[in-house]
Order: C-alpha cells, then sequence, then structure tokens
C-alpha cells in the first residue's frame, strides 16, 4: 500500500499527462495558481487530473480516478495576471479523496509499476518489439521524433517504454487516457502494441493512397491531390458521394439528343474530370458542358394546326393586314398538308410603326410556337451569328444557338428584326454569316464555333423584318419571302386607335372607359394635326399623353371622368403640329410637287426652280444624291431638245443659270422618282407657264422625254392624299401597282396615267 499524500490539483480539461511527458499549462483561477505557488515553496509536486464533463463543484466523481503526480520545473506570472506552468510528469497517481473548498488539493496513492508477473525473457521479448514497431512507426511516420527510439534503448522498465511510446506518439486525447487508466503493465503494453499496429497500418493506407494520387497529377496541382485524395479514402470506405461529373452524367441521360450529341457531350464530360478543379480551364469546359446540355437537340414543342384559331387570333391583334395573314394562313395550310415543321423564310418589310415585330408575335401565338426575337440592328461581328471559337477568352454562342437555347425547344418562331441594319467590318460580314442559317437546304446542319455540333434550324420558322428592301444584300434578299407591310390610311389609323391602341394606354396608364373618353373625331383630329407617319406609333405616344394628363386631372382635380374631343384637344396635345398646306395649292411658275417613297413612309417633294442670268451654269441644292442629279441633267436636256416647240430662245441656255432646290435640304434625298417634277418645274420657270398647285407626280425620265415606272406608289398616293392633293400623275406601266392598291386609298383619287413628257406638260401646266 503506498504513502497517501496530499497535493495541489491542476484540472484539465480534454488533456491526458502519462508519465514523462512535459507539458506547458495557464492557469487561470487563483486558488489553483496559490497551490501551486505553495508546492514552488515545498517540494514542487502537484497532481493532474484530467475532468470527465464540466461541473460547477470539483468532487472524486467528476475526475477520472488515475491522474498523474508531476514537478513544477517553471512558474511565469503573465501580465493579465495568469501563470504559465511548465510540468513534468513523474508518476501515475490514484484520487483518494478531493478537497475544493479551501482551494483545489487531493488525497492521492501512487501506483508505481508492478512487472513482477513477466520474467526476464519475456520482458527482453516485449521490449524488442516495442522497438521494432516504434521504429517501423517513425519510418512511415516523418514527423515523430527520432532521438525517442535512443531514448527507450537506454531503459529496461517495461511500464517506463510503453508510457515513453505513448508520449511521442500523435495519439487522439481518448486514447492516452486510457492508457493512462491502465495501471496493469501487461495490459498497457497489449494496448499499446495494438494502437502501434494499427497506426502503422493507417500510415501505409495513406502512403499508399499518396502515391496513387501521385501517379495521376503533378506536385504543382496540390488542389486537385486533396480532392483526390479525400476521394480515394472515400472509396477505401466504401463510401461514394455524387459528385459534379456524375450529376452532369444524370443530366446527360435525360437529354432528348442524338447519340453522336451525346457521344459528344460525355467525352468532354470525362475531360472536365481530368481537370485541376477551381481552375481556369475547368471554369471554361463546365460552361461549355452545361451550354450544350442547356441546348434543345430534338426536343419539339406541338405546334397549332387549327387555322380558324389562328385566324381569330391575327384578327384579334392586328387590323387590316390582309396580305399578311393571308400568307400566315395559307403556310399554315400547308404545313399541316405536308406534315413538315419548317417552312419558308418570311421577311416583313416595311415602315416602322407598321406592326412587322408584333406580326411575329402574333403568328407564334397563332402556332402555338415558342417565340424568341433577335435584334440584329448594328451587328457587326460575324461572331455574334456565329458564335466565337472556344479558343478565345471569353467565348459565347451566337445569337442564334443563344436563342434556340432560350426558347427551350428546336421549332421555335424566331424573329431575325432589322435585317437590313447589319453591316460588316474587319471582324467579318455579318450578312454572309446568315446566309447559311436562312438557307433551308443548308440549315439542317449549323455549325455554330462555340458549340461546334451541327444544330438543325430546319423546324425553325424564321420571320425577318426590315424597313427597306433595297437596303438588304441580294443573296440574303434572294433567300427569303418578301410579304410587304405598307403605310396605314388614315382610316386604318382611326381604327387602330379605337379599337387597340385606346385599350392598350388605358392599361398601361391605369385608366378605363368610364374614367376617360376620347371620341372619334378627336381620333381623327390626332391623325390628321398631330402625326404625320407611315405606322401608328406616334399615334400611340400622343394617345399615351392624353391618358398621363387625364390621369393627372383626375388625381389633382378629384374629377369623376375625363371627355377629349375635337374642341378640347388642344388643351391636351397643344397647338396642332401639321396643317394642310393651302398656298401650295396655288397655281405657281417654277414650284411643282413631287411624290418621294421614305423608309418612313411616302412624302411631298416641292421642287423650286430659278432662272438667272448668267452663262449657262446649272446649280443643284437641297442634298440630293447622285441618281437625283442625273435625272435633273436629264431633264435639261429633254428640254433643249424641245426648245423650239416652246419658243424658247436658242442661246437661252448659254446666257442664264438654272437653280433647281428641293426644301429641307438637311435630308438626304436620292432616286429617279423625282424626273418628271424636276423637269415640269424647269420647263415652266422658263416658259413662265404656272404648274397647277393641285396636282402631284411621280415618274422617271428619259432623253427622249419618256415616262418610266417607279415603285412605292401606295405610300405616295398616301402622302398626296394627306396633304389633301387628289390629282396623281403616274407612270402608265405602274397601272398594274395601281389596281393592287386597296379602293379605300384609291377613293376620290385622280389617277392620270402617262407615258411620256407631252402627257405630263398637258396636265401639268396651267393654260398651255
Amino acid at each position: 500500500m503506498s504513502e497517501i499524500r496530499r497535493l495541489p490539483a491542476i484540472i484539465v480539461k480534454d488533456a491526458a499527462l502519462l508519465p514523462g511527458m512535459i507539458v506547458n499549462f495557464t492557469i487561470i483561477q487563483k486558488k489553483v495558481a496559490a497551490s501551486c505557488e505553495e508546492a514552488i515553496k515545498g517540494d514542487g509536486l502537484v497532481f493532474v487530473a484530467s475532468q470527465k464533463a464540466p461541473s460547477e463543484k470539483v468532487t472524486k466523481e467528476s475526475l477520472y480516478e488515475i491522474g498523474a503526480v508531476a514537478f513544477i520545473r517553471q512558474i511565469n506570472k503573465l501580465p493579465d495576471k495568469s501563470f504559465q506552468v511548465m510540468l513534468e510528469s513523474k508518476v501515475r497517481a490514484r484520487i483518494v479523496s478531493v478537497d475544493a473548498d479551501g482551494g483545489f488539493f487531493v488525497d492521492v496513492e501512487e501506483v508505481p509499476d508492478d512487472e513482477s508477473d513477466i520474467d526476464r525473457i519475456e520482458k527482453e521479448a516485449m521490449l524488442r518489439y516495442l522497438r521494432e514497431l516504434f521504429l517501423d512507426l517513425v519510418s512511415v511516420k516523418p514527423g515523430i521524433a527520432k532521438n525517442a527510439s535512443k531514448n527507450m534503448s537506454d531503459t529496461e522498465s517495461l511500464g517506463s517504454t510503453v508510457d515513453m511510446i505513448a508520449v511521442n506518439t500523435p495519439l487522439p486525447y481518448e486514447t492516452k487516457l486510457m492508457l493512462l487508466s491502465l495501471t496493469n503493465v501487461r495490459d498497457r503494453y497489449e494496448k499499446t502494441v495494438t494502437v502501434l499496429n494499427d497506426e502503422i497500418q493507417v500510415a501505409r493506407v495513406k502512403d499508399d493512397l499518396k502515391n496513387k494520387v501521385k501517379e495521376k497529377v503533378s506536385k504543382s496541382q496540390r488542389d486537385y491531390y486533396l480532392r483526390e485524395e479525400m476521394n480515394s479514402i472515400r472509396k477505401e470506405l466504401g463510401e461514394d458521394p455524387l459528385s459534379e461529373e456524375q450529376e452532369l452524367k444524370d443530366e446527360l441521360e435525360k437529354l432528348t439528343a442524338s447519340d453522336e450529341v451525346k457521344a459528344k457531350i460525355e467525352k468532354e464530360i470525362n475531360r472536365l474530370s481530368t481537370l485541376r478543379d477551381g481552375g481556369s480551364e475547368a471554369q471554361v469546359e463546365r460552361s461549355y458542358i452545361e451550354t450544350l446540355l442547356e441546348m434543345p437537340w430534338d426536343k419539339m414543342s406541338e405546334d397549332s394546326n387549327d387555322i380558324v384559331k389562328a385566324k381569330e387570333i391575327l384578327d384579334r391583334d392586328h387590323y387590316g393586314l390582309e396580305k399578311v395573314k393571308e400568307r400566315i394562313l395559307e403556310f399554315l395550310a400547308v404545313r399541316t398538308l405536308t406534315g413538315k415543321g419548317g417552312g419558308p423564310i418570311i421577311c416583313l418589310i416595311g415602315p416602322p410603326g407598321t406592326g412587322k415585330t408584333s406580326i411575329a408575335r402574333s403568328i407564334a401565338d397563332a402556332l402555338n410556337k415558342q417565340y424568341v426575337r433577335v435584334s440584329l440592328g448594328g451587328v457587326r461581328d460575324e461572331a455574334e451569328i456565329r458564335g466565337h471559337r472556344r479558343t478565345y477568352v471569353g467565348a459565347m454562342p451566337g445569337n442564334i444557338a443563344n436563342g434556340l437555347k432560350q426558347a427551350g425547344v428546336k421549332n421555335p418562331l424566331m424573329l431575325l428584326d432589322e435585317i437590313d441594319k447589319v453591316s460588316s467590318d474587319y471582324k467579318g460580314d455579318t450578312s454572309s454569316a446568315l446566309l447559311e442559317v436562312l438557307d433551308s437546304e443548308q440549315n439542317s446542319h449549323f455549325r455554330d464555333h462555340y458549340v461546334g455540333i451541327p444544330i438543325d434550324l430546319s423546324e425553325v420558322l424564321f420571320v425577318a423584318t426590315a424597313n427597306s428592301a433595297s437596303d438588304i444584300p441580294r443573296p440574303l434578299y434572294d433567300r427569303m419571302e418578301i410579304i410587304e407591310v405598307s403605310s396605314y390610311t388614315e382610316n386604318e389609323k382611326f381604327h387602330i386607335a379605337k379599337d387597340y391602341l385606346l385599350k392598350k394606354q388605358f392599361e398601361k396608364n391605369g385608366l378605363s372607359e368610364k374614367k376617360l373618353s376620347v371620341n372619334d373625331a378627336a381620333l381623327k383630329k390626332i391623325i390628321a394635326s398631330y402625326t404625320r407617319e407611315a405606322g401608328v406609333r406616334e399615334l400611340e405616344r400622343k394617345i399615351g399623353e392624353i391618358c398621363r394628363k387625364a390621369a393627372r386631372e383626375i388625381l389633382e382635380d378629384n374629377v369623376k371622368k375625363v371627355c377629349v374631343n375635337s374642341k378640347n384637344l388642344t388643351d391636351f396635345l397643344g397647338k396642332e403640329k401639321y396643317r394642310r398646306e393651302s398656298e401650295l395649292k396655288t397655281d405657281k411658275t417654277g414650284i411643282a410637287r413631287g411624290l418621294a417613297w421614305t423608309p418612313v413612309g411616302g412624302d411631298t417633294l416641292q421642287i423650286e426652280v430659278n432662272i438667272m442670268p448668267g452663262k449657262g451654269n446649272v446649280e443643284l441644292t437641297g442634298q440630293m444624291g447622285d441618281v437625283m442629279k442625273e435625272s435633273a441633267m436629264a431633264g435639261i436636256s429633254y428640254i433643249r431638245s424641245v426648245a423650239g416647240k416652246y419658243k424658247i430662245e436658242p442661246d437661252f441656255f448659254e446666257k442664264n443659270d438654272i437653280h433647281i432646290h428641293i426644301p429641307e435640304g438637311a435630308v438626304p434625298k436620292d432616286g429617279p422618282s423625282a424626273g418628271i417634277t424636276m423637269a415640269t418645274a424647269v420647263l415652266s420657270a422658263i416658259t413662265k407657264i404656272p404648274v397647277s398647285g393641285r396636282l402631284a407626280m411621280t415618274g422617271e425620265i428619259t432623253l427622249r422625254g419618256r415616262v418610266l415606272p417607279v415603285g412605292g406608289l401606295k405610300e405616295k398616293i398616301l402622302a398626296a392624299k394627306n396633304v389633301g392633293i387628289h390629282r396623281v400623275l403616274v407612270p402608265e406601266e405602274n397601272k398594274p401597282d395601281i389596281e393592287e392598291i386597296s379602293a379605300e386609298i384609291r377613293e376620290n383619287m385622280d389617277i392620270i396615267y402617262v407615258s411620256s413628257m407631252n402627257e405630263v406638260t398637258k396636265e401639268a401646266l396651267v393654260n398651255k
């Protein structure tokens, strides 16, 4: 029975002090610090006990029975009034009793190692085996102190050797606590051997895993190495968590695509698994795979073949546009009979504001197709159509591939908006890139540079829009079926405003028919006096302006309903912007009215001519284009050839200068349509015969005085009608075009067909 001694106690948490260990502790509690200072004054011994669980009061039951008697080698007082203590563990001891009232003191009895039941031969075998195991552990765990093996060879005590190994081996706290509690040397030896064998095996397995990983990656790929090591460990443990690659493969299984496409995507997924996670190359590859998985390779939506319903939707959304609606219904009928989803590429050409874009959306609704809009206005880079090659940083798919990805199906309606606005530069010809897209013979294997896999566009219904056919490159123009969306008449604008625009603006501005009313006379006055356009965009803005002012009036003045009529319209829109030019309807010398077509609709041109003494010079002003200048010179040449008929002096053209001017000089003008108008104005100025102010004309002139046909007649006749001109001279060869114009436009119009300048002068010159 060992002697029972009273020693100051140091209580530790999550720590076990084995004999032979040297450790540092920071002591905060004043009682413990005082006990340690007393111990220093005596023999310097303290007892270190491990606490089972945190408790308010230290009792024998709250501590592990076996602890260690330690010698205080050094104690230092810190600035925060705590103490830093260095302890050297000497021997095991068992707690007999605990006194925590006046300080932390315990009564303990030492538990010396008893090796009497082990004979000399067995003890020597145990020591040798322990040392061999420890050397094996040192070889697989280089971090263990090498001098520990030398110290072990100097002692013949089995218990001390076991404790020394436990002290110098990085073991968990629980394992060290268990070894501390084993007072029987044989039991402690057997447990230590088991622990060492386990540590050696774990270390060897870990080394094997490291070697396997190193065969796959270089030393610089530390992040990848850690991930591979973790995956290898999980596989050794029988765990196989769902990886990112597996998630991508699961998505691939759900993808509706051909075997060739799936094989390509699977190859890219396998390549991703070999790349360093988090690296830039892996990020690029991951984005590429996600793009491929989002593409609708063989996924299609079910289209509607109900012609009656389609007609109802088109009539509901748009007033007029009979030719457009008729062509769409024809397309639907043919597709229903053939069972094919593709079709011709339709191009809607017309002035701004005539509803080309909204027609495309209505077509999509009528056919129950997904709708995608691709804006081509200002596109200069070919890569925006075909995509960037993946060798470039920041590469991405082109607008066509992106449109398909956005639609989610391979048979959407894709609107190519403003196809006449594409341009070319050093980065490539954008219009040429569109040729493959819009060629039904080629687009079944359209290749986007980024996607890299042929994309089938044959099921896509392409609808293009443009303001001017002349601005579309000829090869592109030939691949499309042209449908003209021409200017609206005043009557059409009235119906559009009444049936569509008013409802739309009411909803947009929080109004209803109970709060605001705009009568028919007011709508007609807005069209005639506040707008002058081919479409209805400005008309919609004016209606919106009325709605906003009405909303303010309702809230500010607490008015129940606002009524707008032709008399109070100026209160909402201000003074009239456009007026009938009555003064221009008077007969004047040297002034003739021409008709012109512009991308924004028809317009009238007032051509003025002055004759001045000079040297035979011809001055052309008003920003005329080359074609218009040539028409002016051709008209003058014709007049010189018939000078005798009009009794013009032979030397008139040598002694006088001719100045031809078209007002609104800031606006560029070109085209041959003003040929007969300029010739008429010049002849009037020379002969002093007035030109009828109630007449307008259009037509190209030749040197021999023939009148050639021109285009854009619907817009031109509408322009004349809008300014109150009801007599129009039109080339004879344009008669079939006039017959195609609706009766509403031709109503009250006196259209005179002319084939030569003789007929023109007969109708245009007054009192001839």
